[in-house]
């Protein structure tokens, strides 16, 4: 009994670690800029005008909503695309000295980002690129695709051949087979991964800071650290909480229908004994 409060106690105390911030940051987003700066745990007057202030004027965010979707989007897409083919080539093809390149492919993850960010700028620039979609997705498949390859050869190094052989036996060509059996045993580790490069892409600020000058690529990220207050010594904490909201909620959806498409993916990918 003792042993059951301690582990229940345990987790009220991290859920508290965990969800306190975001608790905070929706009730900062319902005060007033009076009392924003107030340590009330309720707001004493809740209000919706930081929501209506960030759709509004300067701080629109609906436009940077939209460069982050389909930044992050494409991002997952190629990398889900190219690192699928590369994950499964490296589980299954007879490859010489398959750990040096599955520990390049890791190394590659590891590079600081601030390293590239002078060669990428000027490289973007002679080609005209600062400012637009593809200046931040090749970068974003760069960092997302080692960690989409690692996350993808495992589940795939885990399906037996055998399941690819009886389905060749029965007619299908290799590519077929991949299609009809591979993939679909392999649906929880495909949409694990696309929330995770989705993720990755969306919360990235050092690149998007660089290569997004204006409105037309700004993603959500940038457009937050780059709103302004009132006067000039004026630090707007009611949008900036009010956007983290706003920004948050994609973030949970998507988790919640892909949790859902996992949950599928492992039962109709079970096998019968």
């Amino acid at each position: 009994m003792r042993v059951q409060l301690a582990r229940l106690a345990g987790f009220a105390v991290l859920a508290f670690w965990c969800l306190f911030p975001l608790y905070w940051m929706v009730v900062s987003s319902l005060k007033g800029q009076s009392a924003i700066l107030s340590n009330a745990l309720l707001p004493a007057a809740p209000s919706l005008d930081n929501y209506e202030t960030i759709f509004q004027g300067a701080h629109n965010l609906l436009y940077a909503l939209r460069n982050s979707v389909i930044v992050a989007g494409t991002t997952t897409v190629v990398a889900l695309l190219v690192g699928t083919s590369a994950a499964y080539a490296a589980a299954r093809l007879p490859l010489r000295r398959r750990g040096l390149v599955l520990g390049v492919i890791l190394a590659a993850s590891t590079f600081p980002h601030i390293a590239i960010v002078p060669p990428l700028f000027q490289l973007f620039t002679d080609w005209g690129w600062i400012d637009t979609y593809q200046a931040l997705v090749l970068p974003y498949v760069s960092f997302g695709l080692p960690f989409a390859i690692w996350v993808l050869y495992g589940y795939f190094r885990q399906l037996p051949w055998e399941l690819e052989q009886a389905a060749q036996v029965d007619g299908c060509t290799p590519l077929t087979a991949f299609r009809r059996v591979v993939l679909p045993l392999a649906a929880p580790g495909v949409f694990t991964t696309a929330i995770l490069v989705f993720v990755i892409a969306w919360n990235e600020f050092l690149l998007a800071n660089t290569f997004s000058l204006t409105l037309a690529s700004q993603p959500v990220t940038v457009a937050i650290a780059r709103f302004t207050g009132g006067s000039e010594l004026e630090q707007p904490f009611g949008p900036i909480m009010a956007a983290g909201v706003v920004v948050t909620v994609p973030l949970l959806v998507i988790v919640l229908i892909f949790q859902r498409k996992i949950i599928g993916g492992l039962t109709a990918g079970g096998l019968k004994g």
